[in-house]
């Protein structure tokens, strides 16, 4: 027979404990899930450690209970439930009936009622019991039978408090822990105590008369007058106090321990809840701990090695996965093809690729739809081995970035397991941490791959539902997935690199180096490791005198804006700011770009596509949208960039102030709106109504202060933000934050709206449906809340702009290939495109590159766009 053990869980203490040891997670609904998560981790612990015969989990039934009537104040100052955690209440309701625990509740009784009751009842007949809470006043319940097990950091570190504990930790025993917490009180129950008793004089009273009564019979030997009077004072309060700590074993419940056993849990109902929750490790964990039928044990790892596709799966509909030896796909070992349509799966190695040409038919047919995991990846690789791939109208990481941008997706493990299906392995599973990865036996590799065929094949319905449901569908396909082909050309394109041309921009920044050096030197009157943050800081704070802005732990501070802050106090700070300044273009992207050239004298940067929570484009290995264009020794580095054909040109495209024209368009401000129609320049618009000035009284640092605020209110300035960067107060800041948002009253309408709809959703949208998920939009926490809202407001301008761009990319290619024009899209920069094109196509391409790209999305205001050309990426600006 099994040893019988019951497990009694403190319901609210634990989803207390569970919220505020986590940090705000959500959902892809926007539904926060933190308290949940906590205490699903801590169930599979205790579950796994435990093995329990019996099990419930008790819960406040409200919040007046039985010892209301003997002090109203019980509990009174704790604060409200946060919204965020009450709201996952009826989740955890939902999940622990998926384990088929028992839960209950018993009116104006608390949950240590009813799991005191309980207790008492399995230790009458010698049933070992295990109570787990996050509340110490249950270690009253400790005996022979009964162990109290207390949650510490997080919800799975726990501290088991047994009578020898209790002894060991308090000198006390079990039952004194009332009389401690009548003499002491305890403040989160609101529980008075004696004033000025605290544990330790609690203790010594306790281990001296053995229980509060008898302090009081004792009351004449306590030693210490003010103590004694205290005592006597406030004999009542500590009697109450006692009474209110005792957890009543009596309680009325009309539950008993045959009403609790425990079958374990259905994983068929726990799985859909973790997947509704977003709960990827749990599912993972879950769906190994449960034993697959044998349907779904084939299913899930029937597959074949063949040297050649078979007829029946290049067909419409069939899902491939090229399966590569590491991220870095332009340069990875192609091992294989894996082929599903999800009944069949086969996988090809890589020697045998090239000489299927029915496989290479299927994959370069545009008739017949493809669904895969990263298409990018997957048309790169193939293009290594001339084989090209057409028709894809899936892909599983672009799904899942769209469905849930806050997700940090890594492999096709991560991106399938948005959408509930785990039955894939991470990469470093089978391959192992590094860049370059060891590659196992054919057969992990092939079953690996496999894998990752049948998720995307199964996935598709239930993700493409997911999108159409959100109104993202359009935003996907339309989009996104065109797109993902043109970033793979772009990709494998390449721009062509002059060496000779970085190495003479090292060489003069090299110089400059060591003048200003010496320069620091003389200043400084000795030589020091400029570098060196303590070297540096003893120069200029001891050597020096110089004031002292900011200490850390190591000495003197000389980050950029203590040094900035010093601008003007001595010529070496600025000397200083240019060196580190100069030094990290030589470091960085000098001898970081000429790293990157490759064998064919181009760089090949790779465009993530599915990073940012925006929705914008960003650059890799090396990051070529990140060049220094404010200085003019950073501008230079762009020479090198030229075109790879001779007779050719570079071509550059940029749209102008398009996020200000998003925001006008979004915030409906007739003003802004007028400007933008009138072409007018935006700033000193701007700038005359704020200030109350014509245009042709519109001074420089007019113009400039407006310039300021109107790309800060994109990105949710703050008065100390544009203090900063105008060097003004932040009385001064505000005050002109306000009267920007006076002039123009949409724009404050806009911004409030944001927020609102934030709030209400848990998300915001751009104006082709991305979106953006705000899991701390309604936090207690100010400044978690206020950055929410800050994205709240910007996400909708930047994504829109992000979105109009990569419409103008996908809307250029199809016009490029109309025209017939030879010209190429190398890069894109933020706003920016940039081209090459033989000389003779320069007429065509300024006609067309700003046609396309100005109708790329229909606004209130018109797209502008500037171009122009040259022998150099630099001379295009």
């Amino acid at each position: 027979m099994t040893k019988q053990k019951v497990l009694l869980l403190d319901g609210n203490s634990l989803a207390y404990r569970a919220f505020f040891a986590l940090p705000l997670l959500t959902n892809d609904q926007g539904v926060h899930t933190n308290a949940v998560y906590g205490f699903a981790m801590m169930l599979e612990k205790i579950l796994k450690d435990e093995q329990p015969t019996h099990m419930l989990v008790a819960w406040d039934a409200g919040k007046t209970t039985f010892r209301h009537s003997t002090y109203k104040e019980y509990k009174g100052g704790r604060q409200k439930t946060p919204p965020e955690l009450s709201e996952q209440f009826p989740y955890l309701r939902k999940m622990l009936d998926a384990y088929n625990i028992r839960q209950y509740e018993l009116e104006s009784f608390e949950a240590d009622d009813i799991i005191g009751t309980l207790s008492r009842e399995a230790a009458a007949g010698g049933v070992e019991t295990v109570v787990i809470t996050g509340d110490k006043d249950l270690t009253q319940l400790a005996d022979e039978a009964v162990t109290v097990q207390i949650t510490r950091k997080g919800m799975t570190d726990i501290e088991a408090y047994t009578p020898d504990h209790v002894k060991e930790k308090y000198g006390l025993t079990p039952e004194q822990i009332i009389d401690m917490k009548g003499l002491m009180g305890d403040a989160s129950d609101n529980i008075p105590g004696v004033p000025g008793v605290g544990e330790k004089t609690a203790i010594k009273l306790l281990k001296q008369f053995g229980s509060v009564e008898g302090v009081y019979n004792g009351i004449d030997e306590v030693s210490g007058k003010k103590l004694k009077e205290k005592l006597v004072e406030n004999e009542e309060l500590a009697r109450m106090s006692k009474a209110l700590a005792t957890i009543n074993t009596e309680s009325p419940i009309e539950i008993g321990l045959s009403d609790i056993t425990y079958p374990g849990p259905d994983m068929e109902q726990v799985i859909p809840v973790f997947r509704e929750l977003n709960f990827r490790t749990l599912i993972e964990k879950a769906d190994g701990a449960q034993p697959a039928t044998e349907t779904e044990e084939a299913e899930e790892i029937r597959f074949t090695v063949a040297e050649k596709a078979p007829e029946s799966l290049l067909k419409s509909g069939t899902a491939f996965h090229v399966e590569l030896s590491d991220e870095f796909y332009h340069t990875a070992d192609i091992l294989g093809v894996a082929l599903s349509d999800g009944k069949e799966t086969v996988y090809i190695p890589s020697d045998h690729l090239k000489a299927d040409p029915q496989l290479a038919k299927w994959l370069a047919d545009d008739s017949s739809e493809k669904l895969t995991v990263d298409a990018k990846a997957s048309l790169a690789a193939l293009a290594r081995l001339e084989l090209e791939a057409d028709g894809i109208v899936f892909d599983l990481l672009l799904a899942a970035y769209i469905a849930n941008p806050s997700v940090s997706l890594t492999d096709a493990s991560s991106a399938a397991r948005e959408f509930g299906f785990s039955g894939v392995s991470e990469d470093q599973a089978i391959y192992g941490k590094g860049a370059k990865r060891a590659v196992p036996d054919l057969e992990t590799v092939a079953e690996h791959a496999s894998r990752k065929a049948l998720a995307v094949h199964r996935l598709r319905e239930t993700v493409e539902g997911r999108l159409k449901e959100n109104n993202q569908f359009e935003l996907y396909r339309e989009l996104e997935i065109p797109l993902a082909t043109i970033l793979g050309r772009m990709e494998a394109t390449g721009v062509k690199t002059e060496r000779g041309i970085l190495e003479e921009i090292g060489e003069d920044l090299a110089g400059k180096l060591e003048a200003i050096e010496e320069q620091i030197y003389a200043l400084a009157g000795q030589t020091f490791n400029i570098n060196s943050t303590k070297q540096l800081g003893v120069i200029l704070f001891e050597e020096m005198g110089l004031p002292v802005i900011k200490k850390t732990k190591t000495g003197y501070s000389t980050a950029a804006d203590v040094l900035e802050k010093l601008s003007g106090r001595h010529e070496i700070i600025d000397l200083i700011l240019e060196y580190r300044q100069l030094g990290k273009l030589q470091s960085t992207y000098i001898e970081g770009l000429l790293k990157e050239i490759h064998a064919d004298g181009k760089i090949h940067t790779y465009y993530q596509q599915a990073l940012t929570q925006t929705g914008r484009l960003s650059s890799t290995n090396p990051n070529l949208q990140n060049i220094p264009v404010r200085i003019e020794e950073g501008r230079k580095i762009r020479k090198a960039f030229v075109p790879s054909e001779p007779g050719w040109v570079m071509f550059a495209a940029d749209y102008s102030q398009i996020e200000l024209r998003v925001l006008a368009h979004m915030s409906g401000d007739e003003k802004l709106i007028d400007a933008f129609r009138e072409g007018e320049d935006i700033h000193t618009r701007t700038a005359g109504d704020v200030f109350h000035v014509e245009a042709q009284d519109v001074t420089p640092d007019m113009r400039r202060a407006a310039k300021a605020v109107n790309f800060g209110i994109v990105y949710g300035i703050s008065d100390y933000g544009l203090s900063q960067n105008l060097n003004i107060t932040r009385k001064e800041a505000a005050e002109f934050i306000d009267r920007y948002l006076a002039s123009f009253p949409g724009v404050k309408q806009y911004m409030e709206d944001s927020v609102a709809e934030a709030k209400e959703k848990g998300f915001v949208t751009t104006l082709m449906n991305r979106r953006r998920y705000l899991p701390d939009i309604n936090s207690r926490n100010f400044n978690l809340r206020s950055f929410a809202e800050r994205t709240a407001m910007n996400t909708p301008i930047q994504g829109t702009a992000a979105d109009i761009i990569k419409k103008a990319m996908v809307e250029m290619d199809k016009r490029l290939e109309r025209e017939g024009l030879q010209a190429r899209m190398l890069l894109q920069v933020h706003d920016e495109l940039i081209f090459e094109c033989p000389e003779e196509e320069l007429g065509k391409l300024a006609e067309v590159v700003p046609d396309v790209m100005e109708a790329a999305l229909e606004l209130d205001v018109p797209l502008m766009v500037e171009s122009a050309y040259g022998p150099s990426w630099y001379d295009t600006k």
